[in-house]
Parts: structure tokens; C-alpha cells; sequence
């Protein structure tokens, strides 16, 4: 097998060339300044240069909030882009897999999303994902789209290290308890993609939309407090957080106020599933805060 991995510089990208160096997969792993997925010249070109046996975007426009200002760029990274990987693989016969979002969906539903839910995004950033996915399922048959919520890990910038930076400069702050979801690492996201990939490339017909996120619920505030007790073992030091409400911190794009996303049927399909968002967080503190001594 071998893999062509776009967005490779982003937290996500990142991690997948990580454990592909590990697992020693042959990997060609392409940065926005290498392939621009809205340049259908250069998507081809890489496609054919690498000859992959599996195309894996992991290249996207996340700034949710900022997209409700840039709804063209969104537009053109997230649907656009898409739209053109999906048929330059499909024109060389290459399956792909695009990693998607919980942001399709517009939070109302009272328990877990299932993959057959209807789609309703509630801002730019949303509906730019979800057009994404229409895209590619009108062009390219041999395709996987996984769904992902609330990304967190060692590389790139995120929830996680945006927390580790206030307990180092803060006695405490707000989080938002009001909006729950599956916090998800990219090592175990990558770990699906991986294995979604492996079993493409033997052959195995297993096409269509599937979820994977974290195992088992939080809200941010409860996910932020996880990360702050992780971080009193090195530190020593304890802020103190305050539950408070969507309301109480505007935003200017809408977030779902259920994130939550049923992963069931990627583990009955491909063997996988996230471990425990809360060992996981402990887990990636204690990785950043070895790099860190290791740094210093």
C-alpha cells in the first residue's frame, strides 16, 4: 500500500505521516504549498507522480468562526477542492477518503448522530463541509468520508493546547457546558484512517460515510477540566474553571449544541474504535509536556 496524504502540515496530516513512519508505510505526504487542493493542475499532477493506491485528504479551510467572513475561501477549499481530488483519483481509478465534520449536522437531535441522520449545517463552515461530501459522492464511487468531531492532539494548534496555555497564564476562566461531543484524538483518527485505507487497497468494497470520534461524552467544560487536572502533574499549578453557557460566549458562527456522533458502524466495518477520551487527554498532555523537557 501506499498513500498520498494531502494537508499534510495540518495537526491531522501531521499525525498520519507520523504513524505511517512507524508502520513503515510508503507515504507521500503533501503540504497546501506542494498540492492546493483548489488547483486541479497540481492535484492531478501529484496524483500522478505519487501512483498511490489510496488518496487521503486531510486538507481543509477550520476556521469556523472566520469562514462566516470568508465564505469563498471556505467554499473553495472545502467543496471545491474536494469536488476536484474526487475526480482526478476517480479519472486514475484511486479510491479516496476525506475526512469530514460533526458541523454538518445542526446539533438538534437529542441523542448521538448516526450516519443516516439528515444534514442541517448552521453556518458557513458547515455547509461548505457538507457540500464537500455531495461532491464527492456525485463523482467518485470508490470513496470513504469519515466524520470526526472536536480534534485534539499533539501537533498543530487546538482546544487541548489552548487550555494548556491559559493554566500556565490564568487563575481561571469560562468554558462552555452547554455543547457536548465526542473529544477525538488525531492518533486515533489516524489509526481509523489507516486501517480504513489498509483495507481499500485489498480490495474490499466498504464505500460510503461513516463516524468516528472520541469514545464517550463531554462537554467542553468537562473536557477542559480533564485537561487541566492532566497538566497539575507538571505544573503545579490549578486554575480554576467556571461552567458557563453558549450564551455567555458569543460566537460568531453557530456551533451544534449536540456534537455527539454514533461510531458504531466504522467499528463493525473496519475492527476500530477511539479509546476513552479521557485517557486519551491524558495521554497527549503528558506527550507535550515530555516534548516540551525534551525542548527545553
Amino acid at each position: 500500500m501506499k498513500l498520498l496524504v494531502l494537508g499534510a502540515h495540518g495537526q491531522l496530516g501531521r499525525e498520519l505521516g507520523a504513524l505511517c513512519a512507524v508502520r513503515g508505510i510508503a507515504t507521500k505526504l503533501m503540504t497546501r504549498l506542494e498540492c492546493d487542493i483548489s488547483n486541479f493542475s497540481q492535484i492531478r499532477t501529484a496524483i500522478e507522480d505519487a501512483s498511490p493506491s489510496v488518496v487521503v485528504n486531510a486538507a481543509a479551510y477550520t476556521k469556523v468562526d472566520q469562514a462566516e467572513k470568508e465564505a469563498s475561501l471556505a467554499q473553495l477549499v472545502n467543496c471545491d477542492g474536494p469536488a476536484m481530488l474526487a475526480q482526478a483519483s476517480a479519472d486514475r481509478g484511486i479510491p479516496l477518503i476525506h475526512v469530514s465534520t460533526d458541523y454538518v449536522f445542526d446539533g438538534s437531535k437529542p441523542s448521538a448522530y448516526i450516519e443516516t441522520d439528515p444534514v442541517m449545517p448552521l453556518g458557513v463552515y458547515g455547509l461548505s463541509k457538507e457540500a464537500g461530501e455531495s461532491a464527492i459522492r456525485s463523482i467518485q464511487d470508490r470513496h470513504i468520508i469519515v466524520r470526526t468531531a472536536w480534534v485534539y492532539g499533539i501537533y498543530g494548534r487546538n482546544f487541548l493546547k489552548t487550555m494548556l496555555d491559559l493554566a500556565a497564564t490564568r487563575e481561571g476562566w469560562g468554558v462552555v457546558s452547554d455543547q457536548v461531543g465526542n473529544p477525538t484524538a488525531t492518533a486515533d483518527l489516524a489509526e481509523a484512517l489507516l486501517t480504513a485505507a489498509e483495507k481499500t487497497s485489498g480490495g474490499d468494497a466498504c464505500w460510503g460515510t461513516y463516524h468516528f470520534a472520541g469514545q464517550d461524552d463531554a462537554s467542553w467544560f468537562e473536557f477542559a477540566e480533564e485537561i487541566v487536572a492532566s497538566q497539575v502533574a507538571f505544573t503545579g499549578k490549578r486554575p480554576t474553571l467556571k461552567a458557563i453557557t453558549t450564551e455567555e460566549f458569543p460566537t460568531p458562527a453557530r456551533r451544534p449544541r449536540n456534537s455527539r456522533l454514533n461510531s458504531d458502524l466504522f467499528a463493525s466495518v473496519f475492527g476500530v474504535r477511539a479509546l476513552p477520551w479521557r485517557t486519551r487527554t491524558r495521554s497527549v498532555v503528558e506527550t507535550i509536556f515530555a516534548q516540551r523537557r525534551r525542548q527545553a
